[in-house]
């Protein structure tokens, strides 16, 4: 079983208010946006980890609640590790063959992005599978059962990136055409791009 966690329990401190929240220029909230994506790529629930702003993010998402499932960190200043590890304790069981994680900031990815990620990781087991166009990596990625522990065991103020660079010889990295996958909008600047005709930061 693969598990779909969406990681919106910071802070936004530098877009100043719930990025889950925002609005996006057809209408739906960055939270909303990516769960449908998750959804119409074929997954079939999303848990969502929320924490500074719990309110604000529960209420971004409108949809069938049976498909999605709100965690709340509580150490959610510690750092974004912490968010990943309170998705693991909600949606681990003995079934649990990996996690696919994504976060709020990049609410742009497309279905086929994911599709793409989920199928190299079921035909490999690599311990990460992840979007790449050249030397860029995007989001989401997927975490293999294999790292988990790796993942439970990591400081959180260094966050995942040491456990990414201890597997990184095995890591697949899957070429995109999905700018989406890349563009984290998370200041005032890049958000204000996605209404402009001039493209954002990626």
């Amino acid at each position: 079983m693969l598990e779909t966690l969406v990681l919106a329990g910071g802070a936004s401190t530098r877009m100043g208010r719930p990025k889950a929240a925002l609005p996006l220029p057809d209408g739906r909230t960055f939270l909303a946006a990516i769960v449908d994506t998750l959804l119409a790529a074929g997954l079939p629930h999303v848990t969502v980890v929320t924490g500074a702003d719990d309110d604000a993010v529960r209420d971004a998402w409108r949809g069938d609640p049976a498909k999605v499932r709100f965690v709340v960190n509580a150490r959610w200043a510690e750092g974004q590790l912490t968010s990943i590890l309170a998705g693991l304790d909600a949606v681990e069981t003995s079934a649990l063959e990996g996690v696919l994680m994504t976060l709020v900031d990049v609410p742009l990815v497309s279905a086929e992005t994911v599709r793409a990620i989920v199928g190299a990781w079921r035909r490999t087991r690599a311990p990460i599978v992840r979007p790449a166009r050249g030397d860029a990596h995007g989001h989401p990625v997927i975490f293999d059962r294999a790292v988990l522990d790796d993942l439970r065991r990591a400081d959180p103020a260094e966050g995942a990136k040491p456990v990414v660079r201890r597997h990184a010889a095995a890591i697949v990295n899957v070429e995109v055409d999905d700018p989406g996958a890349f563009r984290d909008v998370d200041t005032p600047e890049a958000y204000a791009a996605l209404f402009s005709r001039t493209p954002g930061p990626l």
